[in-house]
């Protein structure tokens, strides 16, 4: 969407407290021995209190208020009582959702507990490219070029990047124009960035893996060789400058 007036504005900012609140609560709440589905019950709560309602469940009928994923999984993770959070783990919680007409979405991965896999190299890197990816965005420029930064800089950290999940517009429902905003370059891609509108970037940095897989439960994404991928995603406004971050609540740089 473009935002067109003040009210605009004022309405995906609170969606976004809502979302970003919501996903840093839960990174604090997380702890090994914890199921994935209690800690998605305990985002639900959150979410409700905002008066907010999930994103994934409301357009897709997904089996859970907010996506949680473990390890080789890379987006989209079910919440399960079977599986159970254990120390070292890498997780990605994907906070979505609508409130008043408005949506806004925003994820990240973190290392449970102590680093003993030696995840945490990987994090840094989705986190910090994220950043200067951001610190680019502006109206004009082209959507290709910003995939080819994000993508340079995973080859400089010795990384790869996913290119079968991309960001995308967002603000009157989940996924809108822009539809595609990839980690890579795409020289098909000639669309460039709209001052006013409102997006969803987000980095998919792997260790080894480009393409991520579904599981047989029809929504869970995966890499097939063990690879692990981090995430990080922000809605935000563009401009003419440096972008209005609009789920900065969720403190994923701290």
């Amino acid at each position: 969407m473009s935002i067109t007036s003040h009210i605009d504005l004022i309405g995906l900012q609170r969606i976004s407290e809502a979302v970003g609140t919501t996903l840093k609560q839960m990174r604090e709440y997380a702890q090994p021995g914890m199921t994935t589905k209690e800690l998605d019950d305990y985002g639900g709560r959150i979410l409700a209190a905002f008066g907010a309602k999930s994103a994934p469940r409301l357009t897709y009928g997904f089996p859970g208020w907010t996506c949680i994923s473990v390890n080789n999984e890379v987006a989209h993770g079910i919440p399960s009582v079977r599986k159970v959070l254990q120390p070292g783990d890498l997780v990605n919680i994907d906070v979505s959702a609508e409130m008043g007409g408005y949506w806004a979405d925003n994820g990240g991965s973190f290392v449970l507990g102590p680093d003993i896999h030696q995840h945490q190299p990987l994090v840094d890197a989705s986190r910090q490219i994220l950043r200067i990816a951001l610190s680019r965005i502006r109206g004009g420029v082209r959507i290709a070029d910003i995939g080819g930064l994000i993508e340079g800089e995973a080859r400089k950290a010795g990384f790869r990047v996913i290119k079968n999940l991309v960001g995308h517009g967002i603000g009157r429902s989940l996924h809108e124009e822009p539809t595609e905003i990839p980690c890579f370059y795409d020289r098909y891609n000639r669309k460039r960035f709209q001052k006013n509108s409102v997006v969803a970037i987000e980095t998919f940095i792997s260790t080894r893996a480009t393409l991520a897989h579904s599981l047989s439960d029809g929504w869970t994404m995966a890499t097939k060789d063990g690879s692990f991928v981090a995430q990080h995603e922000h809605t935000i406004v563009i401009t003419d400058g440096q972008p209005l971050i609009l789920t900065e609540a969720n403190c994923i740089w701290e």
